[in-house]
């Protein structure tokens, strides 16, 4: 075989195998491929079951099965969904298909799907483009298209497009249970709308007709929010993730979708609240962006309708003093925050719109549902008008919607024209640290060279842990900041790196431009790892495990899920990258530990095992423990194992643990000590069978002095109490002669601590926190 046939074979081997690998990979949001879902009912008036549903308690009814992609699941939960795109009269409705609704089942990790029919967009594309715009910028939704079939017959195409549920909450903020508010009011007009405006009312009943709580509780964080939108403007950040608010809003201002907190009802919109308690603005129901909904309104009064050029040159400070819109009145009347808004806006816009990226976007979607529009006799337009869509203007129930690139050509050339968007902006350029690979604990510098800028208005924001906010610090050009010589326009600023990952971002501004770097912050930033050494045999245990949680301790989503927990014997700070966890010996790389897992010195690390996502706060692997016995494996891959543990049968909400810690033998645990010590008998800190309970230690929490209370013990006769921290270490001793024992803690770090109290007759072991 010669070398041109060779590289010929070695190549479309290379394909074949690329292709193979592609198709494996697809997920349920894949751009290039549209989902066949397929429901079936068995009753054979499901269509009115749906309406009356609908307008009644919007509840659901049973589907006996859907087919997703050609994977099966029964008695699942459907019903109609949505407000303008929705009638009775339609045969292609919106819907929402519940998968969890009457049983415990999900596809990819997904239980709920949301269905749009692409009412008021010939172009069939606009929800799907518009989200893969705002995915480069902010938490948002993924989205992609599908045939939906019910009892065997084609219904038509549907934007496919996940839902903000707790799935969604948990990977992107970090918590499932925290409060989400969506809004949606019931009637919308335009004095009714969910535009975060406190009502003053002695309760939140004020708030129920224009907003949804989905979850179990909110109604006084959403009416805490509207206080500080409506009335303490300054402290906004405090409760309100900025920057994602300024990217929702720079969106639907650039991309005119006014079906959304900038158009007449305010609406369309999820406020999630985050781990830290801040909210965060979840743009929603994009259907109509792009020109799709021409109502920008004004006041209390109008819809303000727009005509086609009107949307072209729509003003980047749209409603910016007008009060029924009190979160950009709060933007724009912040100096800083309104350069940010613009200085996004106008990322936005030369990347996806100036340079036609948009387009190219389109281009890849259209080819791919042709023949879906083609044989969709169910949609609100011609296939005529679907194929002119983007360049051609078409009449709607008295509406014209505007042909995308007719829209969106004029408008990025407008925005480009814009006084706000030529102010000549400060340039940052060489963003870069002291140290590509720091120590842990050391110091690292972070330095920019900034132009055009004022002088104390370069700031670096950073954080150590994704699930964090990000924290400013104002970069010095004095030559006192390892920023080299002052007035060079280098500027500096030093932090310790406590953590394995740093992240950050640089922003700058003059008195009337400012800007990013990276210019997708925050949603993109730099990121920096420390120099962390990776755990070798020995090093790192398997220490604890519960196989069948109940009531113990639940996970961030307030799930009882089983748990590992490893403890790192040395008394450095180690890495875990590179190494895995199983529940089958034959398959020892099941689960790979997220990049920069650090395991903190003679400290604890726990590991659910519920098949969940990992972030960069907890680490879940993606199998489960077996309640019945099987095995678990801490390795490299390669044959080196750390740690490893074959089980036996397990009782709910008892925790198997080593006695001690590190290198004891493993033990049934009736108190199991999640991230914690574990407490075993003879270990110097308990003796069974040796309670004594007429001991009350108070304050609990306490913050200086603590009282251990001893007056109904037994006998204080050679009585001792000990203070141990959660590591086991020994912090305090002493001899006791007293009912009532002050003690000083002024010097104990905030935390938890064990206690021991033990004489010739008994012990009592105990706990407290300081705070």
């Amino acid at each position: 075989m010669n070398h041109k046939i060779l590289i010929t074979y070695f190549l479309l081997v290379i394909a074949v195998l690329f292709h193979k690998t592609s198709t494996a990979q697809q997920t349920f949001y894949d751009l290039n491929a549209i989902q066949k879902i397929e429901l079936y009912f068995t009753q054979s008036n499901w269509d009115y079951q749906l309406d009356t549903a609908k307008i009644g308690t919007d509840g659901y009814i049973m589907a006996q099965w859907v087919k997703i992609n050609g994977v099966e699941f029964d008695s699942v939960g459907v019903k109609f969904k949505g407000n303008s795109s929705y009638d009775s009269t339609y045969l292609k409705n919106p819907y929402h298909i519940n998968l969890g609704k009457f049983k415990s089942q999900s596809y990819q990790s997904l239980t709920n799907i949301k269905l749009s029919n692409c009412f008021a967009d010939p172009s069939m594309i606009r929800e799907v483009l518009s989200y893969n715009i705002l995915k480069n910028y902010m938490d948002c939704s993924r989205s992609n298209f599908a045939q939906l079939y019910v009892n065997g017959n084609y219904i038509g195409l549907y934007s496919n497009v996940e839902d903000i549920d707790k799935q969604f909450c948990s990977d992107h903020f970090y918590t499932s249970s925290n409060t989400v508010i969506k809004s949606n009011p019931l009637n919308p007009g335009p004095s009714s709308k969910s535009n975060l405006k406190y009502i003053p009312s002695a309760d939140s009943s004020a708030y129920f007709n224009l907003y949804e709580i989905n979850s179990t509780y909110g109604w006084n964080d959403l009416k805490e929010l509207c206080d500080s939108v409506t009335n303490h403007p300054t402290t906004i950040n405090t409760v309100l993730d900025i920057d994602k608010t300024l990217w929702m809003l720079a969106f639907d201002n650039v991309t005119v979708n006014l079906d959304s907190y900038c158009g007449v009802f305010s609406q369309n919109y999820y406020m999630c609240k985050d781990n830290n308690n801040i909210f965060n603005p979840v743009v929603w129901d994009l259907n109509m962006s792009l020109g799709g909904f021409p109502y920008e309104g004004y006041g209390n009064s109008s819809m303000g309708t727009l005509t086609v050029t009107n949307m072209q040159q729509l003003p980047l400070t749209l409603h910016s003093t007008d009060p029924y819109w009190p979160l950009i009145n709060d933007i724009m009347s912040n100096a800083m925050y309104k350069r940010m808004f613009v200085a996004h806006a106008k990322t936005m816009n030369n990347e996806m719109f100036v340079t036609n990226y948009y387009q190219t976007l389109a281009s890849q979607m259209i080819p791919v549902i042709d023949t879906a529009v083609q044989s969709d006799s169910n949609k609100f337009f011609t296939y005529s008008q679907f194929q002119t869509s983007l360049n051609s203007n078409t009449l709607f129930d008295s509406q014209t919607i505007p042909g995308i690139n007719t829209l969106m050509s004029a408008r990025a050339t407008y925005l480009q024209s814009t006084t706000e968007f030529n102010y000549v902006q400060p340039v940052i350029s060489v963003v870069s640290s002291s140290d590509t690979a720091p120590n842990i604990n050391g110091t690292v510098t972070i330095t920019a060279h900034v132009t055009n800028t004022n002088t104390s208005a370069v700031y670096l924001y950073f954080r150590f842990n994704s699930s964090e906010e990000f924290v400013p610090a104002l970069m010095y050009d004095d030559g006192l900041h390892n920023d080299t010589l002052a007035g060079d326009n280098i500027y500096g600023v030093s932090l310790t790196m406590d953590s394995p990952t740093l992240q950050y971002y640089v922003y700058a501004e003059n008195n009337s431009a400012g800007i990013f770097s990276p210019q997708r912050a925050a949603f993109q930033y730099y990121t920096l790892a420390a120099n962390i050494p990776v755990a070798t045999i020995g090093q790192v245990v398997i220490n604890e495990f519960m196989a069948k949680n109940t009531t113990g301790t639940p996970n961030e989503s307030g799930v009882y899920a089983d748990w590992i927990e490893l403890y790192n014997t040395t008394s450095i700070g180690l890495n875990l990258t590179g190494l895995y966890l199983t529940d089958n010996f034959s398959n020892p790389t099941k689960f790979a530990f997220p990049s920069n897992s650090l395991i903190q010195p003679n400290s604890y690390m726990i590991i659910w095992c519920d098949d969940g996502v990992s972030t960069s706060t907890y680490i879940h692997a993606n199998f489960k423990l077996s309640e019945s016995g099987e095995q678990i494996m801490l390795s490299n891959g390669n044959g080196s194992v750390l740690d490893s543990i074959t089980f036996g049968v397990q009782t709910a909400d008892i925790s198997m643990g080593r006695c001690p810690d590190g290198s004891g033998a493993f033990i049934a645990m009736s108190t199991p000590t999640f991230d914690a010590h574990n407490i075993c008998p003879d270990d110097g800190i308990t003796t069974p069978n040796k309670i004594i309970n007429q001991v009350n230690i108070y304050p609990n929490p306490a913050t200086n002095m603590l009282t251990i209370d001893l007056s109904g013990a037994l006998t204080l006769h050679n009585t001792t109490l000990s203070i141990f921290n959660l590591q086991g270490q020994l912090l305090f001793q002493q001899e006791i002669n007293y009912e009532k024992t002050p003690l000083n803690i002024n010097t104990f770090a905030k935390g938890m601590y064990i206690v021991k109290i033990c004489n010739d007759k008994n012990s009592l072991v105990t706990k407290f926190v300081k705070q």
